[in-house]
């Protein structure tokens, strides 16, 4: 348990660490209107703080620094209200999410994080499965070419080019369309659910062959389940010197381009009930482990579908992090409550 001084002093340390960057010294604390202490006894505080483990001592400087766990220390306080003042109004991300496609959506919104917080910003897509067939066309483009067009609940777009030996019958393929768009509507992107709505032992030889050569663009939509996602300001978190470790920027570049492990860290945000906070050490990712990671999921009332989430310094600027990331999640559920109910 912390005393009041040392909550306060604990707090002012991480605050002017997360500003400057640079350790605090007691000097710097003391000079704080808000602490009514001199120096010596703002050192022995310090001291008490670094034995609990909340803060380190760099040879090379008179000042404190936060660790992990002081971090986390000041996360818990923030999320539970504790502290008074850590939950700053700040600015509102803004997003316009009305009338977007979901990929759209899903850009925009990792643009508008990014830029908000200094931070990366990643937002994983709801996976394709949990949408439905919209609409399907076939239509014949040339004598002996025609496209299949499916449009899925969440407004995304699936284009497949066929080419025959023969021209095709333009009767079978008005056929095709209506059939394919009478049977499939409203039916769910796994591929076994559309491949049952297929098979109609009414169906001619014909109509059936002709069916099957064009099933493949069925089979890619339901194999496109993976989740997708949405990256920005990777150029941000390496720059300005924010991680200076060569090593560690090639772990979170290859990361990002296996993204394996990436997402199965954000799918634990889809279990929390509020924001997931995971900083430093926290992380089971080696090249996380210096950095922190606040996310959230988003979806319907009865299921999340996706996650919002940043990923910074372990000495990022907490209280807009967290304040951005609900706010994107609670904009997008929004977002998507219209898109699936529509």
């Amino acid at each position: 348990m912390l005393s009041p001084r040392q909550e306060l002093l604990l707090r002012k340390v991480v605050e002017a660490y997360t500003e400057t960057g640079l350790p605090v010294g007691s000097k710097t604390l003391a000079a704080d209107p808000d602490i009514v202490a001199g120096p010596s006894t703002i050192r022995h505080e310090l001291s008490s703080l670094e034995e609990q483990g909340l803060l380190a001592h760099p040879h090379t400087s008179a000042g404190r620094v936060p660790t992990d766990a002081g971090h986390r220390w000041y996360v818990d306080q923030l999320r539970s209200g504790s502290g008074t003042g850590l939950v700053p109004a700040g600015e509102k991300l803004g997003l316009q999410l009305i009338r977007r496609e979901v990929d759209e959506a899903m850009r925009v919104t990792s643009e508008t994080l990014s830029q908000v917080t200094n931070l990366l910003a990643i937002v994983s897509a709801p996976p394709i499965d949990t949408a439905t067939v919209r609409h399907v066309e076939v239509l014949l483009l040339q004598p002996q070419v025609l496209m299949v067009v499916v449009i899925t609940s969440t407004g995304g777009v699936t284009k497949r080019v066929f080419t025959f030996d023969k021209p095709v019958d333009p009767g079978l393929a008005a056929w095709a369309g209506q059939f394919l768009d009478e049977r499939l509507a409203g039916v769910g992107l796994g591929a076994r659910m559309l491949y049952s709505r297929l098979n109609d032992n009414s169906l001619t030889v014909r109509e059936r062959g002709f069916l099957e050569s064009l099933a493949p663009v069925f089979t890619e939509l339901a194999e496109t389940s993976e989740d997708t996602l949405y990256v920005d300001g990777a150029a941000r978190l390496i720059g300005e010197h924010r991680v200076q470790d060569l090593t560690q920027i090639n772990e979170l570049m290859s990361m990002l381009e296996r993204r394996a492990t990436l997402l199965s860290l954000l799918r634990a945000a889809l279990q929390e009930p509020d924001v997931l906070i995971r900083i430093g050490s926290e992380n089971q990712a080696p090249a996380l482990q210096t950095l922190a990671v606040v996310g959230a999921g988003y979806g319907l009332p009865t299921r999340k579908l996706g996650t919002v989430s940043v990923i910074g310094p372990v000495r990022m600027d907490y209280p807009r992090a967290i304040r951005s990331v609900r706010e994107a999640a609670h904009e997008l559920s929004r977002f998507i409550e219209d898109v699936y109910g529509s």
